[in-house]
């Protein structure tokens, strides 16, 4: 979920998470059975488009702002909603502005969120939701219950395709050592960390809207993701044509909008990347060594780049001795022990994760 919200919506919602003040103000109006359009701003911009209501300029407590709704107008707060600006505004968006809802006091909550750039909420009386509205987006935010549900659930899945994505990685490694990676290996490597990446994403939108409550959900979700940042990357740079970081930045920024079914389609994804300009999704690959030698432990990224710059792929680097590794600017000694010892152990353990 948070994968698909703006940045200016995810700071929204975390002013309305639970925990906050403005989250307390409001669902004290919906107990009180009463509705309300709050707008989070009173710059320029906002009070062009109010008329009528009256300066309050106090400080803001969740039982003023519930007190207030009793009155039909809007309520208009500070930026960071610590002080309540003005009460019983009438906002006149302009009726030129496009907007999907039916009920007046939405559409024009959107309308508003629509011309200037500030969070409106409003608090529906008949339905008893709180949705938020920032430019072009909306969200309306679910019950404390329902949100830790359909974390917990999120989070099982996730606990799975990790599993599966860790599988995937250590049969990749294994047909790396021995020189029989396609294109298929390396295009489903990448789907399994694509799905945990959007699944992760979900996971942290809740994170997110539950606010103080969200904190054991996100130690789970730390948990689940450890381990994961920069392979995806890593396998790119391993296989893409040009492993350069803007290439790389491109090819993660393609697969991230891909919309769901083309995710599961290897042909799809092969085609986007250039995985399958010789030989089809089915064609030989060699990795360039990105990603093996970034496991090696203690080995600093300027060294894995050095000896992927001098050889140009794994399967040189371990059929290198470790007197020409010695040799490569930058490396040494200490590194080339490193290196030869790494990688015979990820060897020896890919393949007996491979055949266990």
């Amino acid at each position: 979920m948070a994968d698909r919200l703006k940045p200016a919506m995810v700071k929204a919602l975390r002013a309305v998470a639970p925990g906050r003040p403005l989250r307390d103000g409001l669902d004290r109006i919906l107990q009180a059975n009463k509705g309300a359009i709050i707008v989070v701003g009173d710059g320029p911009e906002v009070l062009e488009i109010c008329s009528g209501g009256f300066l309050l300029d106090a400080e803001f407590t969740p039982q003023r702002v519930s007190e207030l709704t009793k009155m039909a107008g809007a309520i208009i707060l500070a930026p960071d909603a610590s002080r309540i600006a003005r009460a019983n505004v009438h906002l006149v968006p302009s009726p030129s502005v496009p907007t999907s809802e039916t009920g007046t006091r939405h559409r024009t909550a959107e309308r508003v969120a629509r011309s200037i750039d500030v969070p409106v909420i409003a608090v529906s009386e008949e339905m008893g939701v709180i949705t938020v509205f920032r430019n072009d987006a909306r969200h309306a935010l679910d019950s404390l219950p329902r949100l830790i549900s359909r974390a917990n659930q999120a989070l099982q899945t996730l606990e799975r395709y990790r599993t599966r994505l860790d599988a995937v990685m250590s049969s990749l490694s294994a047909v790396e050592v021995e020189d029989l990676v396609t294109a298929r290996d390396v295009v489903t490597a990448l789907q399994r960390a694509e799905m945990v990446r959007r699944i992760a994403d979900e996971v942290e939108g809740y994170v997110i809207e539950l606010g103080t409550d969200g904190r054991l959900v996100r130690l789970q979700l730390e948990e689940l993701m450890a381990g994961t940042e920069g392979e995806p990357q890593d396998v790119l740079r391993d296989y893409l044509p040009d492993c350069g970081q803007v290439c790389v930045e491109a090819a993660t920024e393609s697969l991230s909008r891909l919309e769901g079914k083309q995710v599961l389609d290897p042909k799809e994804v092969a085609r986007l990347l250039g995985l399958d300009d010789s030989g089809g999704i089915d064609g030989s690959l060699q990795p360039r060594g990105f990603r093996l030698l970034g496991k090696v432990p203690r080995l600093p990224p300027g060294v894995v780049d050095a000896i992927v710059e001098r050889y140009g792929s794994l399967q040189k680097v371990m059929r290198a001795a470790a007197e020409e590794l010695e040799a490569v600017p930058g490396v040494g000694v200490v590194y080339a022990r490193l290196v030869k010892d790494g990688l015979s152990r990820l060897a020896e353990s890919s393949i007996l994760d491979r055949f266990s």
